[in-house]
């Protein structure tokens, strides 16, 4: 039985979902959720998510909700097909992995999201952004790329010398945030910069961002 994921394939979250089904070229079913017409806050959607959010992923009778939570479970479960992206034979390196998937979880993404929100999805439902939210959030996101340019002086990847669900779990945001006016704090940091084209570049990623056109003109 192929997955079947619930979301929209501009949305971050289900795009990060969905770079990892590529990746592991497994058979999936996309099932689109309407959210303009609030189909995720209906009851027949709830009872998937109670907290009415994309992405959610049933695998039998398994439901899942939380992008970073399925793309742990596909990691594991898939963990010998495709790239590995737990390292589960090196307990080092698998612990990495953890430990720089919760750097982006607590220390990237809350920045990062703030100002791809602001820039890009605010104007969509009539909001003026919020340039005062932008800029300290600009400030926060510029001191976690200079631990990252640290760190990826010395690794090619975030965990190590090898592609992993660390770096996977940054594609979609940073994927909006270059087409921002702020896209030099990923351009300046020569590390952080080659470790982005680099990661960008994979074709499961690839065929993700073709349809994720959120900002494109």
């Amino acid at each position: 039985m192929a997955l079947k994921l619930h979301g929209l394939p501009l949305s971050t979250c289900t795009g990060r979902v969905l770079t990892i089904f590529h990746e592991k070229s497994l058979d999936f079913e996309l099932v689109p959720v309407n959210l303009p017409a609030g189909e995720h806050k209906q009851p027949a959607f709830l009872t998937k998510n109670p907290f009415g959010q994309i992405p959610v992923l049933e695998d039998g009778d398994l439901t899942l909700f939380e992008s970073r939570a399925i793309t742990a479970y596909v990691a594991e479960k898939f963990k010998d097909t495709g790239a590995d992206l737990i390292r589960h034979n090196n307990l080092k390196e698998a612990a990495l992995v953890k430990v720089w998937t919760e750097a982006e979880s607590q220390n990237f993404n809350p920045a990062i999201s703030a100002i791809v929100f602001q820039h890009l999805v605010a104007p969509i439902y009539g909001m003026t952004p919020d340039q005062a939210v932008i800029d300290a959030n600009l400030e926060k996101l510029a001191k976690v790329l200079d631990v990252y340019e640290a760190r990826l002086s010395s690794t090619k990847y975030l965990a190590g010398d090898f592609y992993s669900l660390a770096d996977l779990n940054h594609l979609p945001y940073t994927h909006y945030f270059m087409k921002t006016p702020w896209a030099s704090l990923v351009n300046e940091r020569p590390h952080v910069k080659a470790w982005w084209e680099d990661i960008s570049s994979r074709p499961a990623f690839k065929k993700v961002a073709e349809a994720m056109t959120m900002g494109q003109k």
